[in-house]
Parts: structure tokens; C-alpha cells; sequence
């Protein structure tokens, strides 16, 4: 249900990059109605405009409070264009209709960080900014709500492109951003007025929104809902990013499996580069670099133990994006800081939770947590030769990073070392494949190494490449039609197989 704007209503606190919207709507001859300082800016650039007090007939009162509070403003949004006995309404009280609302907040958040005193943190509590948000989002059948100056350039692209028409899909979408602003706006005056955490009955069903710079791409907003205070302390660096946090949760995740080990991790794109366990912090990051140096740049970094000098010396000599540990000793930290846009987090819990959601279609589907961990009492040795106990570290060690990594997924290790992997592919030999180029292009000796997969092998052709490179041990769930195959392949060339009986697909 296409609508051509012919009216709008302006009342805006930050007037930023406003100028060319009221430029195009003057141009599609769109009748302007505003409030104070608005209306004096799209006066001063020789554009008419009505004030709102005319419209309504009272001035604005209360020091500014009630401005648009008012039946012929909020009549204009909210009355139903299709419904007869609102168009009879709207002509008996000589309601105009509005068809877009172009509405900002009261700056109340950056007013409580500012440390500004109780008063003028009051009087940037929106009532009527919100109020137009909250009823042109209602109307969006009928009217079109723009909630904030980052989206004046999408609204000018879109209404050039259609003549100031718009689409009742463009509507919903940007009602769908005012009410994710509101409630944003809302949460942070809440959490202003609960500082004390008096109020915990709300503590479950309200989350803490964050805006974040953009979502995954620049052309896309971002938010976060939940509290993120409650799991790191942000100790360094800039604001962090969707991408980052989603990083960042599969980098706690993937450490969640070493809780008995000292373990260190470099992530890109949620998928590990390098992993390993070691004796010390350094020695685990040293050797988790070493899997991938070319892929660790620009990296997400985690560690399960506190991060000391003689890690931090070597970690600081590699640009990286985010590194995550339970603390830092205060030399170290002190050398780390060093680069301002570095995200140092001080991990103070761990991820809880028994299901993870995703939307698609519409909808959104969820699932258990893919809990199990393999153990050597999952093992099931399925060849006439059975791993030694190297070959069983090695094996147990590259399933817990496969689990992690994107389907179809190959890891080969050695005890305590990722070498290498394969990830994202769309077959298993192809995942094979890239993980033995990997290992061999930065040196490691393939004889006798490990190699997990996260599903079961349709043929023995991922067998065979692996076991030219060197690899005699592999783990797998096992579950195919054709497993026989590769268990006498195995069995014919003395290379050693188990079967854990649980597929970790991540898609």
C-alpha cells in the first residue's frame, strides 16, 4: 500500500545534516508544521513552515514541557486514512493529516554520562519526542516515522527514488527502528532511576540495550541486548563492535572446553587460527601463533589463566583486535595499553545458558547447546590398529576445536597444538585439502598427527589425501553408509580410526 507524503511534522534537538531532508520535502511540496528552534532553522533556510501552536491554537507552555501534546498533532498521526468514521472525525475537528513524522530524543543518555546533576537529567527525560515516535510507529499503515538523524540519508535515498511515495514495507521497517530506539530509551532511564539495583523484579525481563557503531557491514545498524557488564570489564580500547562480540562468543565458548588446562586461542571470523595448551600463558600463545601468524592478524584473542608480562611481551609485538583473559598482572596491562584502540576485556564469568536462538524466516528457531565435550570414553576404536596415547591426545585435542569451527570442518593437531584446519567447506575433501596446505605452507611435519572431523566421511577419499600427507590417527562420529570403507582403507595401510558417535556440525 503505496502513500504519497504531502505532510510532516519536524521537531528535532540535534538539527545535524537535517537541512537537505527539508530541502527535498520543501521540493515535493510537502507541507512543513514545526516547534521552536526547528521551525526558526527551516525558517532561516527561506522555507515555510507552520508552527505547531498555530495548528493547535495553544502555545507551547511549561517552560517547553508540552509542546505537541495536542488531538490535532496526535490525531493527524494516528488517525486510520481507510476508516471512514476516523475521516469523518479528522474533517469535524479539522484534524490534517500528517504522513511523516521526523522526531529525535532529548540526548538523556550522553546527559547521565556527562556527570551533569539530577535537574538536567530530568528535563532530557523525553515525553513528547517519545510520544510522536511511539504513535507514527503505530500509524505506520499511514504514516512514516524517522527516528533519528543517522537515518536521514536512507529516508532522502528512498523518498528522491519514489517521489515522495513510500511503500508500506519501507514504513514498517523504519516503525521497526522507532521502537527500537524507544526502547533503548527507555531502558537507560530505567537503569538511571535502579542504580541501586533496588528494583530487581525487573532484573530478568529487562535487558540493557547497547547501540553499536553498525552491525556486521557498515550499511547496517547494530544493537546488543543483554547485560554484558555482568561477564567482562572493559579495561582498553574502543567501543566494541557486532562483529566483535561475535568473536568474542565463540572465543568463550571454544576456551570453556580447556577449563583444566592453560590454554590460549587466536579466532577470525568465529573460527580458530591457532589453539594450543602449554605449560605457561607464553608458551600456550607461542604456540598457537605458530598455526597461523598470516590469519592471527587482526585477530580476537582469549586465555583462561592471567595474562603476565612475559606473554604480554610477545602478544604486544601482534596487532589484534580484542584479547579476552580472567586478568592481566598490572605491568602487563600497562604494556598492552599502549595502543589505544586495543579491546582489552577482563573476563569475570562464564557463559551461561542451556539454548542459543537465531531468527530466520520470519521466525526464530532454537536449540540445545552442543554441550559434550569428547572424552576418551566416547572413543570407540573401530581398526585393527589402535591409537597410542599420543595419538589419542592429539585426536581429543583437534575435536575440541573442531567443534567449534564451521561445517564441514577438519582439524589436525598434534597433543596440545592445533596445526591447522580446514573450515567452511562445502565438501570434506576440500576441507582436508586446505587444512594439510596450511600446515605444510608454515612448516609443520604431518607424520603422525591427528585429525578430527566434525562429521562422518561419505567415502574414503578424505582418508586417503590425509594419509599421504603423514596423518595416522583420526577421529570422526561415524554414521555413514560407506563407513567400512574407510575403516579397510585404515586397516590395509596400518592407520589407526575411533568413532566418538557424535556429530558437531556448527552451520
Amino acid at each position: 500500500m503505496d502513500k504519497k507524503i504531502t505532510s510532516a511534522l519536524i521537531s528535532v534537538y540535534h538539527k545535524e545534516n537535517l537541512e537537505p531532508l527539508v530541502q527535498l520535502l520543501n521540493k515535493q511540496g510537502v507541507q512543513l508544521y514545526s516547534t521552536g528552534g526547528t521551525l526558526a532553522f527551516i525558517k532561516n533556510l527561506g522555507i515555510a513552515a507552520m508552527a505547531v501552536e498555530d495548528l493547535t491554537g495553544y502555545p507551547a507552555v511549561f517552560g517547553g514541557r508540552v509542546k505537541t501534546l495536542h488531538p490535532k498533532v496526535f490525531g493527524g498521526i494516528l488517525y486510520r486514512r481507510e476508516d471512514a468514521q476516523d475521516r469523518q472525525q479528522a474533517a469535524e475537528y479539522d484534524i490534517p493529516a500528517i504522513d511523516l513524522v521526523v522526531v529525535d530524543l532529548y540526548p538523556f543518555e550522553e546527559t547521565v554520562s556527562s556527570g551533569a546533576g539530577p535537574d538536567d537529567i530530568i528535563e532530557k527525560i523525553d515525553i513528547g519526542g517519545i510520544s510522536l515516535i511511539r504513535a507514527a510507529a503505530k500509524n505506520y499503515r499511514d504514516t512514516l516515522v524517522v527516528s533519528s538523524r543517522s537515518q536521514y540519508a536512507e529516508v532522502i535515498d528512498l523518498l528522491t527514488t519514489g517521489n515522495g511515495t513510500t511503500t508500506l514495507e519501507q514504513r514498517q521497517r523504519f516503525a521497526t527502528y522507532a521502537f527500537a530506539i524507544s526502547s533503548h530509551y527507555d531502558t537507560q532511564i530505567y537503569n538511571y532511576f535502579n542504580q541501586a539495583g533496588e528494583y530487581n523484579f525487573f532484573k530478568e525481563s529487562i535487558l540493557t540495550t547497547r547501540t553499536l557503531r553498525y552491525g556486521e557491514n557498515p550499511h547496517q545498524q547494530g544493537w546488543f541486548y543483554g547485560h554484558l557488564e555482568e561477564l567482562f570489564e572493559q579495561l582498553n580500547g574502543k567501543a566494541l563492535s557486532y562483529n566483535n562480540l561475535v568473536d568474542i562468543d565463540a572465543a568463550m565458548h571454544l576456551m570453556a572446553e580447556f577449563a583444566d588446562e592453560t590454554a590460549f586461542a587466536i579466532l577470525k571470523h568465529t573460527n580458530a587460527c591457532g589453539a594450543a595448551t602449554g605449560a605457561t600463558v607464553k608458551e600456550a600463545y607461542e604456540k598457537a601463533l605458530a598455526a597461523d601468524p598470516l590469519s592471527a592478524f587482526g585477530g580476537v584473542l582469549i586465555t583462561n589463566r592471567p595474562l603476565d608480562m612475559a606473554a604480554a611481551e610477545e602478544i604486544h609485538k601482534l596487532f589484534f583486535e580484542v584479547l579476552v583473559a580472567p586478568d592481566f598482572e598490572e605491568e602487563a596491562l600497562a604494556l598492552l595499553k599502549g595502543k589505544k584502540n586495543r579491546i582489552l576485556l577482563k573476563n569475570k564469568g562464564a557463559l551461561t545458558g542451556q539454548r542459543q536462538f537465531k531468527s530466520l524466516l520470519n521466525g526464530v528457531i532454537a536449540q540445545d547447546k552442543d554441550l559434550h565435550t569428547d572424552s576418551p570414553a566416547d572413543l570407540q576404536t573401530v581398526t585393527e590398529r589402535a591409537p597410542d596415547e599420543e595419538e589419542t591426545a592429539a585426536m581429543l585435542f583437534a575435536a575440541k576445536i573442531c567443534k567449534h569451527a564451521k561445517s564441514n570442518a577438519i582439524v589436525l593437531a598434534r597433543p596440545g597444538q592445533m596445526l591447522a584446519s580446514g573450515v567452511g567447506q562445502t565438501s570434506r575433501v576440500d576441507a582436508v585439502q586446505q587444512a594439510i596446505a596450511k600446515a605444510q605452507r608454515f612448516g609443520f611435519d604431518l607424520q603422525g598427527a591427528a585429525l578430527a572431523s566434525d562429521a562422518f566421511f561419505p567415502f574414503p577419499d578424505s582418508i586417503e589425501v590425509a594419509a599421504k600427507a603423514g596423518i595416522t590417527a583420526f577421529l570422526q562420529p561415524g554414521g555413514s553408509v560407506k563407513d567400512q570403507d574407510s575403516i579397510d582403507f585404515c586397516n590395509k595401510n596400518g592407520l589407526s580410526m575411533v568413532f566418538t558417535g557424535k556429530r558437531h556440525f556448527k552451520h
